[in-house]
């Protein structure tokens, strides 16, 4: 049964993750099931992430998937969590979301970090030029919004090269960080702000407070916009929400110690002993995740939006199980009403 609550939109940021046992085949496939439950139950946001040089993730290129996501969809946002700017030019950036703007106008967020994505060696071979500078960042985010605004600069690039193709409408802009660093960008520049708790379980309300303090309206953007991410688990039960927080739990111990292997199986969660250090880790990584039934989750998530003084929440579910996944997402917008939507192709059937 719904739970009344303050109105909260709810997205979804799914990475593509591979499965015990699955492929990435497999795995891109459920990211497009995923984006057609999420655009039925009235999610608000799908995202799709970047990352390379990796057996545990197929999404390496979000720009491709948001192009098909965007024919198997009707009317979520579709965007990028993100696109990680230094491997790439601006304007070949902003031209693959301009191209996917065009084709579907009002649709599309273009969310960026300035992370590797990856390891540095495969960062330094996507761009050889990459500094890692946050000079260089900043530079490509305004040449970024000049080619979107089509500013013609007199004395610059901008004076005689555009991005392609022109369009009436433009992707929302976002700045995507674990830290306070990008918020500064974001509200200097005017774009919105997505803080990753999920992989920084502190600073986050202070980071997103910053931001809205700072906020610089922009042509794009007239006052602040940001969200929160999290790891999120809900399940029928608390005991089924245990046992899959104990595998998430043991995801992120193995992760915090280099360890690259698949998502843990529920037997290997029960035949692993936890030390004293990995208890302390285990205690670390706690804010980066939100489990429970549906009742502990909309409390968890209340919580977190009025600590952000946000009204929009990205939810990052891995399970071992693609079940478990789907029944995590149709119990979260259970918890929070999200009106389900009647799509077009639904409506030709009826």
């Amino acid at each position: 049964m719904p739970l009344s609550s303050p109105k909260l939109r709810l997205n979804v940021l799914d990475q593509s993750p591979i499965r015990p046992g699955s492929t990435p085949r497999e795995a891109l496939l459920e990211t497009v099931q995923l984006a057609r439950l999420a655009d039925r139950l009235g999610y608000t946001r799908f995202w799709v992430s970047e990352h390379h040089n990796t057996h545990t993730l197929a999404g390496s290129t979000p720009e491709v998937l948001i192009a098909h996501l965007g024919g198997q969809t009707s009317r979520i946002r579709l965007g990028s969590g993100g696109v990680m700017l230094p491997h790439y030019s601006a304007l070949k950036v902003a031209e693959n979301f301009r191209l996917l703007e065009a084709l579907f106008p009002g649709r599309i967020d273009l969310g960026m970090g300035r992370a590797p994505g990856g390891d540095r060696l495969t960062a330094h071979t996507l761009n050889p030029s990459n500094t890692f500078s946050e000079q260089d960042f900043v530079e490509q985010l305004m040449d970024l919004q000049a080619y979107l605004r089509d500013e013609k600069v007199p004395d610059t690039i901008h004076e005689r090269v555009m991005a392609a193709p022109q369009a009436a409408t433009s992707p929302e802009l976002w700045l995507l960080s674990s830290s306070g660093q990008s918020g500064l960008f974001a509200a200097h520049l005017g774009m919105a702000f997505s803080f990753a708790q999920f992989i920084n379980g502190s600073g986050g309300p202070a980071a997103v407070r910053q931001y809205r303090e700072r906020f610089r309206p922009s042509r794009e953007l007239a006052a602040p916009l940001a969200n929160v991410a999290v790891f999120l688990i809900c399940a029928d039960t608390e005991t089924k929400a245990q046992e899959l927080r104990a595998a998430m739990d043991l995801m992120l111990l193995r992760f915090g110690k280099g360890e690259r292997g698949a998502f843990p199986t529920a037997e290997e969660v029960a035949t692993y002993r936890f030390s004293s250090e990995d208890q302390a880790h285990l205690a670390f990584n706690r804010n980066r995740v939100v489990s429970g039934t549906p009742a502990q989750v909309h409390a968890q998530l209340t919580q977190l939006a009025a600590e952000y003084e946000v009204d929009e929440i990205t939810a990052v579910t891995i399970t071992a199980r693609f079940e478990d996944r789907v029944r995590s997402y149709e119990l979260l917008a259970e918890a929070f009403a999200l009106a389900p939507v009647v799509l077009e192709q639904e409506q030709m059937l009826a």
